[in-house]
């Protein structure tokens, strides 16, 4: 069964912020990619799989079916990602302003944990903004990356009711090993990475998509 990404993150039947948030990490599958390159000693491509990963994890791409219902200070969510099952959580800290704290625990002790500072909405012509100052690190063994930019999600408004949801934004990258670079994402989902002055490469969050598991069967009311 292909799901759609999105529809995924805000199901039809309703989800909290917190549950969104959650449902938006379930993409570990390039953390387990970059544990793998790792033990392979390829320390580039590693930070640029866990870069991906921290950026996919950040955002969503698509239709905006609705707005989650906020969570209380406080409030804590966890789900596993059907596809690894790593157990992603997420908590509310603070409602004014929103700050949330999140992990994903892989299966191999691997640990992805983050925070963002929803600092405010602004309003522009290409739609509503939300910046959020963020922080990640990525721990495997005794490698460690960081992440740390400005990921702005983004409502772009539609007069036929289409509202879209997307972002842009950068991550500065470093790690353990070494290596520096610097990811930039657009409003299309593109995204470019340049480690150590090197060449740079090219993905995009749109085409990285939930579709590689099927959904657990819905629970009688």
């Amino acid at each position: 069964m292909l799901i759609e990404t999105v529809r995924y993150e805000l199901p039809p039947e309703g989800i909290t912020l917190l549950g969104y948030i959650v449902r938006r990490m379930h993409k570990t599958e390039w953390l387990a990619k970059a544990a793998t390159l790792l033990a392979d000693g390829q320390t580039v491509t590693a930070l640029e799989h866990a870069a991906i990963y921290a950026a996919s994890s950040s955002t969503s791409y698509g239709r905006a079916y609705y707005q989650p219902q906020f969570n209380r200070a406080g409030e804590v969510i966890s789900e596993a990602d059907p596809v690894t099952g790593a157990v992603v959580t997420a908590r509310l800290d603070s409602s004014s302003p929103y700050n949330i704290s999140y992990e994903a625990a892989m299966p191999n002790r691997d640990t992805f944990r983050g925070s963002e500072t929803i600092t405010g909405t602004t309003v522009g012509l290409r739609g509503l903004g939300m910046p959020a100052p963020s922080k990640f690190i990525f721990t495997s063994g005794e490698y460690i990356a960081e992440f740390s930019g400005i990921i702005t999600s983004e409502l772009a408004l539609s007069l036929f009711g289409n509202t879209r949801i997307r972002a842009y934004g950068f991550l500065n990258l470093k790690d353990s090993a070494g290596n520096t670079g610097r990811l930039d994402l657009n409003r299309t989902g593109d995204i470019t990475i340049q480690i150590n002055d090197a060449s740079v490469t090219h993905h995009t969050i749109t085409k990285i998509t939930w579709m590689n598991a099927q959904l657990p069967a819905p629970q009688p009311a």
